[in-house]
Parts: structure tokens; C-alpha cells; sequence
């Protein structure tokens, strides 16, 4: 999320656009049959020759409707016995011959595939062996957590979870009837993204976790929370505790059963590791980062494992880089950008690299690849600071070290996400032309547009009928984002905001940082009670919701969950809060509904747009052949830096690449009574021939500190690698 601070006097979002908005492709009608209410076994496809396909998808086992049915469309006829014996039976032969065939019809036929394909798996659970651990469940089916607490999964929409304890790595479930399961091809421009951030997870922000700054005074964000919190020396047990239990499985199983298809997960580097030296502050004293290191990482893994369980594909966010690249207080330190920014840019750019390049290795491995299918590399650099060359620069070194890792072609490791940097999304079209499945990422807000957007949004909208609420948001979600985002489809390819929300105002507990004044003004406190919103306020809501999907067509909210205030004890923050939402109604239950209402309810005709991207852009034919002239207008590698002297550039600090790079570990499966899991967990890299040394401080180098180094003095010798041959 983009936060009205800006310590560099200049606006992050514009919110003119075009006058015109998305008109997405149709969509199947939600499945209306009953699956059955607990889970059922699964047995693979090719023994069950009775059945049949019946959707675009090998869809859900749970219904007719969704997916698998007799060859035989005869009514059902009561049966003419009818004594508990009789029925006994029957209910032993139903047993067998539908629950049974679920496992070979849906979940076999692509677990073959991918133990086929992944290194050092057994094969030992298809040969013959039966599979009566593997589960699934539909809507009214009973979820057993891994403490032993149970939760009702409800879900109307057809889709179903799936546990698999032999293969933990199994990939048949799906969360809806419109959505196809993990181990099925995602088709651009006809498959849409309906997703939803997991924010304040694993990069805590002020408004969304207040509790954990109401209880912490004077922490602004998560360096001065780690050091409040190590001071007491509690850090490793707060912050843990966080982890494990702001989101939990029964939060990754509503946003399945909301309609929703995919998560975006805010990661920070430091689930890798930190450093004990960033440099020497204004003191001479070398300073170390307090982030809690290498212990959120079990908890991220554990996410994705809930993803996998019902069918969610994800998009993981690398949300903070060292030296921040906003300046924002969710890039880990409010303040001052040293990315690619001052006497230390190339420096923390350098050690950002290494970390993308250690994500890119987890998740392209075949036990994650069908999960994790994109890679945000860098969440909202400030180009307007930064500068673009810089950043352009960036993205094709990190693009061509991502694909000399994974290849190219679909399913070659993820799609690569690029925030636009606040930059218009006409100025990105043909960057990098020929690249494989790269998309942009657009974060329309107009909270943080710099007015005071007080205009009402219980009063009729504006373009509709007159029978509609929003006053002028829905219509000005319509005209601004709409237009852009299309048109950057057709010019760009993939295109998709990652960030959205339904305030139309900056309002909310430490929306825009702790201590600072919201431009709304100081009577916020209407927009931080939902408990007093009229039916008018939650149907303008409502419908400012509807219009900013169909405008946005692929989008991410931002966020599920807002924490409560501690000295409310209620949401303080509930325009930003999907979940809130669905509770009070000013979300929809169906996001599919927003299909269509720029047109139809506001008055904004659609953009036309063919639904078809080239075949390059997804991973087809000529995908990773960049055409020269993309390329041409591209700054070297290593770029110039604003804020360095043009006779500084020569003899910036740099680090040397005599480091060991970082791995992440794969979690562990232990065995039960009755189930030893036999799928390959990976080893955590996924090229084996990708073996270079990592990045690490000089020995001897006074570096400036890394994170607040804009007026500091660059280092006059010694801080510069060895040639190499």
C-alpha cells in the first residue's frame, strides 16, 4: 500500500485516466448443485471409466454440475426396498463406486505428472498402494486444523479443499466452479483475477496491526517496532506470535469461499536474513538491522500450503528491499530512500538482487511452481525520486537473472510482476517487448491522491438512473482506471493492480503513519466506526466496490483483515478490511457481479479490448526473444543515480561478490500412525548450475549507513571490488 507520506514533496498517484473502463469476458454462472457435506476419498481418473467430463475443467467431484457424472442423465428413482439393511448396503456400494473413482478421475492423473517431473520423488504412493488418507471437502464439509480445532467450510460456489499426507504437494483443488485447479493452465483473458492481500502478515503496518503499536509507543514501523520490542526483550515472541496467528487457515478458507481466486503475500527480505553491518552511522557506530531474521519464512511456506489446500494461486511480494524504495513505513524503515538512490543505491540494489535471485529458486521448483505462479520482485519504487532509468535498468537485470535461473515458456517459474512506480501506465507500454510472462502492477488509490475527498458517497451516483448510491466514486473509478488498464493490455500485455481498496477518503487509525494528520480533515471519526454507517453508506460503498473491479478487471484488495484498536476494540480502519466488508455488506459476496456495472449502472461505455494477449506475453511462442529496440533505450547495468555527483559515480561503495548466497529451507512432513509422506520436498533450489557467490561488504570499507546515507560522505578508498579477470 502506497501511504500519503512523502518525505520527497511529491504525490505517488495521479488519479486522471481515461474516460473509459473494462468490459471483462463473460462468466460461467456459479454451479447450483449440492456437493456432499464431509470429505470424501479420492481415487484416480483412469480407474473410473464411467464418468465423464462435463465443464472446461477436470472440475470438482463434489457435483454434477461442477465438473463429473454418470454417461447416464436418467432421473434418480427411489428404490423399491426400502429396510436398513437394504440401505446399508447401498450406501457401501455408492461408497465404492462414485466417492471411490473421485482420487483417479480428478488427482492422480496430474500428482503422476508432477512426481514425474520432480527430482528425487518416489513414486511409492501409485503403485497400487491405496489412497484412503487423501480428502476433499465442499461446501458444509468439516476441516480438521493441524491442532485438532475443526471449522465448517463454507463455500457456494463449487469450489473444494484437498489434503493429500502421502503428497503434500498435491494440487487438485480449486476454489470455485469458475476458476481452474492448480494443476491446470491459467488462461490470460479469460480466467480473471478476483484476489485479495494478506497485508500486515509478514510486513506489519500501523493501521493494520495497530495493536502492535498501541502496545509499542513510539514505533512508527518495523525497524523502531524491533528495536522497542528487543529492548524488552520480547521480539522473537511478539513477533511470532503475529505470525501465527493473524491469518489462519479458516481466513485462507473464507477468502476461497468469497469468490476469490487468488492471494498477494507481502514478504519481507529479512524472512531471508539481515545483516549485522549496513554501515556506520553519523557517530562512527556500525549499525545492525533489528529485524526478527529467518523466522517468518516457516510461517510464509505455511501460507502457501494453505493456498495449495484450497486451490488459490498466489502472488508473493517481495514488499521491502534494503534501504527502502519509498521511504514508506511498510519498506521496513519510514523516512529516507537509499535504493538506488544516493551514495549507497547501488550497494542496497546489489543485495536486493541476491534475494530476489534466493526467492526465484524456492518457488520455481516443481513442489511450488503450480502455487506461487507470479513474482512481485519489488513493491512500489518511487520513480519520481528515483528516477526511471534507474529502475528500468534494474527490472531487465532482474528479469534476465530470473530467467537464466527458471528458462523460458510457460511454466518455466513464475510470471514476473513490476510495479509501475507510480509512473503512468502509457509510459510502460513496449517495455522490454519479447520478455516471457512479464506483467505490470498498477496501485490506483484516491486516498492518497493529496485532497481532502470529502464529497458523500450515500447520495445517488453519479451517470446512473438515479436509482443508484456512490455519489461521484463508482463513475470516477469507472473513468480513471478503466481506459489505463485496458489500453495497457493491448500495449504492454499482463496487466493488473495489485492494490486497491474502497477508501475514497485518507481516513482511518494511522492510515497514512502514525502521527500524521489525515488531508481529510479532523473529523475522521464517521469513517472509523463502521458499527454507525448507514444502509445508504455501505450500498455507496458497495457499489464504488463493484465499479472499481469492473474497471480494474485483474485486481488484488488491499487488504483481507484490519486488526482491531486496542483501545476500541474495534476496527478503526474499516474501509480497508475485504473481510469487514463481507460481514457488513459493503463488499460483494460474488465478485463476479462487477462484470459489467461501469456500463450498466454508471454510464461509462467500455473500452474495447480483444481478450486475447500475444502469444509471447504468456509464456507461448517467441516468449524471451527481446526485441533489440526494447532493450536498446535500457541504461546499463550499473545505472547513474540521482543524488550522486557526476564525478562520484566512479567510486561509489560497492559490495563483492566473495559471499555464500542464502537458501530457504522446505518445511517437513512428519508421518503419522498411518501416513508416511513419500513426495520429494525440494531442496529449496531449483538450479543446481546457479552456484554464484553472494554479495558482502568489503573487509575494511567504512560503508556510510545503508539505510540514511542521502547527505553522508562517500568512502574515499577501499571500498571498491578487486578486478576481475
Amino acid at each position: 500500500m502506497s501511504s500519503r507520506f512523502d518525505p520527497y514533496g511529491q504525490p505517488p498517484y495521479s488519479e486522471t485516466g481515461s474516460q473509459v473502463t473494462l468490459q471483462g469476458e463473460p462468466y460461467e454462472r456459479p454451479s447450483v448443485g449440492t456437493p456432499p457435506s464431509g470429505s470424501l476419498a479420492s481415487i484416480p481418473r483412469e480407474q473410473a471409466p464411467l464418468l465423464k467430463e462435463q465443464n472446461q475443467y477436470d472440475t470438482s467431484p463434489l457435483g454434477r454440475e461442477d465438473g463429473y457424472a454418470l454417461e447416464s442423465d436418467k432421473p434418480y428413482r427411489r428404490p423399491f426396498y426400502k429396510t436398513l439393511w437394504f440401505w446399508a448396503i447401498v450406501a457401501v456400494l455408492v461408497a465404492v463406486a462414485v466417492i471411490v473413482p473421485v482420487y483417479f478421475a480428478v488427482i492422480k492423473p496430474k500428482n503422476d505428472t508432477s512426481a514425474a517431473n520432480s527430482p528425487g520423488s518416489s513414486s511409492a504412493g501409485h503403485s497400487g498402494k491405496p489412497q484412503t488418507a487423501i480428502q476433499i471437502g465442499g461446501d458444509g464439509s468439516t476441516v480438521t486444523k493441524e491442532d485438532g480445532t475443526t471449522f465448517v467450510y463454507n463455500n457456494t460456489f463449487g469450489g473444494y479443499w484437498v489434503t493429500n499426507p502421502e503428497n503434500p504437494f498435491d494440487n487438485s483443488a480449486r476454489p470455485n466452479s469458475w476458476t481452474p485447479p492448480l494443476n491446470q493452465s491459467w488462461r490470460w483473458g479469460v480466467d480473471r483475477i478476483h484476489g485479495v492481500n494478506l497485508g500486515g502478515l509478514f510486513v506489519p503496518e500501523p493501521f493494520i496491526v495497530p495493536e502492535l503499536f498501541e502496545q509499542n509507543e513510539g514505533a512508527v514501523d518495523e525497524w523502531s517496532l524491533s528495536l522497542i520490542l528487543a529492548g524488552k526483550g520480547k521480539l522473537q515472541e511478539v513477533m511470532e506470535n503475529h505470525y501465527d496467528t493473524f491469518i489462519t487457515e479458516e481466513d485462507i478458507a473464507q477468502i476461497a469461499s468469497a469468490g476469490l481466486n487468488w492471494i498477494r503475500v507481502p514478504i519481507p527480505f529479512w524472512a531471508i536474513d539481515t545483516w549485522s553491518d549496513v554501515g556506520l552511522d553519523g557517530q562512527g557506530q556500525t549499525v545492525s538491522e533489528p529485524f526478527l531474521a529467518r523466522t517468518c519464512w516457516k510461517y510464509i511456506v505455511r501460507v502457501f500450503g494453505w493456498a495449495r489446500k484450497y486451490g488459490l494461486r498466489v502472488l508473493l511480494d517481495l514488499h521491502t528491499i534494503p534501504g527502502s524504495q519509498n521511504g514508506y513505513n511498510h519498506s521496513g524503515r519510514l523516512g529516507s530512500l537509499n535504493w538506488l538512490n544516493g551514495p549507497m543505491g547501488l550497494t542496497n540494489a546489489e543485495r536486493s538482487l541476491d534475494y530476489i535471485r534466493t526467492l526465484t529458486e524456492f518457488i520455481s521448483q516443481p513442489e511450488w511452481k503450480d502455487v506461487v505462479q507470479m513474482f512481485g520482485i519489488l513493491n512500489e519504487p518511487f520513480l519520481p525520486t528515483i528516477g526511471r532509468d534507474p529502475v528500468e535498468s534494474f527490472y531487465l537485470r532482474a528479469y534476465e537473472m530470473i530467467r537464466n535461473i527458471t528458462g523460458t515458456g510457460e511454466g518455466n517459474g513464475p510470471i514476473i510482476s513490476l510495479h509501475d512506480g507510480f509512473d503512468p501506465l502509457t509510459r510502460w507500454a513496449g517495455f522490454l517487448q519479447g520478455a516471457d510472462r512479464v506483467a505490470i502492477d498498477d496501485h490506483p488509490y484516491f486516498a492518497f491522491n493529496g485532497n481532502s475527498n470529502r464529497e458523500p458517497v450515500n447520495v445517488t451516483a453519479d451517470g446512473g438512473d438515479g436509482t443508484e448510491l456512490g455519489g461521484k466514486w463508482p463513475k470516477q473509478a469507472c473513468d480513471a482506471w478503466g481506459g489505463n488498464m485496458n489500453t495497457s493490455r493491448q500495449n504492454f500485455g499482463l496487466t493488473l493492480a495489485g492494490e486497491f481498496s474502497n477508501a475514497i477518503n485518507d481516513c482511518g487509525l494511522w492510515v497514512v503513519g502514525v502521527g500524521i494528520n489525515p488531508n481529510y480533515g479532523p473529523d475522521c471519526g464517521y469513517w472509523q466506526d463502521a458499527a454507525g454507517w448507514s444502509d445508504a453508506t455501505k450500498q455507496g460503498l458497495l457499489n464504488y466496490a463493484l465499479a472499481s473491479m469492473d474497471a480494474l478487471g485483474d485486481f488484488f484488495f488491499w487488504t483481507w483483515k484490519v486488526g482491531a484498536s486496542t483501545t476500541t476494540g474495534t476496527v478503526q480502519a474499516p474501509l480497508w478490511s475485504y473481510k469487514l466488508g463481507l460481514e457488513g455488506g459493503w463488499m460483494p459476496k460474488d465478485p463476479r457481479t462487477a462484470q459489467g456495472v461501469c456500463a450498466a449502472k454508471f454510464g461509462v461505455a467500455p473500452q474495447p479490448w480483444a481478450g486475447e494477449f500475444q502469444p509471447w506475453q504468456t509464456g507461448g511462442q517467441g516468449a524471451g526473444a527481446l526485441a533489440p529496440q526494447a532493450t536498446a533505450y535500457v541504461a546499463p547495468w550499473p545505472p547513474a543515480l540521482a543524488h550522486v555527483p557526476t564525478e562520484s559515480e566512479s567510486v561509489l561503495p560497492r559490495y563483492t561478490s566473495t559471499g555464500t548466497i542464502s537458501t530457504l529451507p522446505p518445511p517437513t512432513f512428519a508421518p503419522t500412525a498411518s501416513v508416511t509422506p513419500t513426495a520429494s520436498v525440494g531442496s529449496g533450489w531449483f538450479n543446481s548450475q546457479d552456484s554464484a557467490p553472494a554479495v558482502t561488504p568489503i573487509s575494511g570499507c567504512g560503508y556510510p549507513f545503508a539505510w540514511d546515507a542521502l547527505n553522508a560522505q562517500i568512502p574515499l578508498s577501499g571500498c571498491l571490488p578487486a578486478p576481475t579477470a
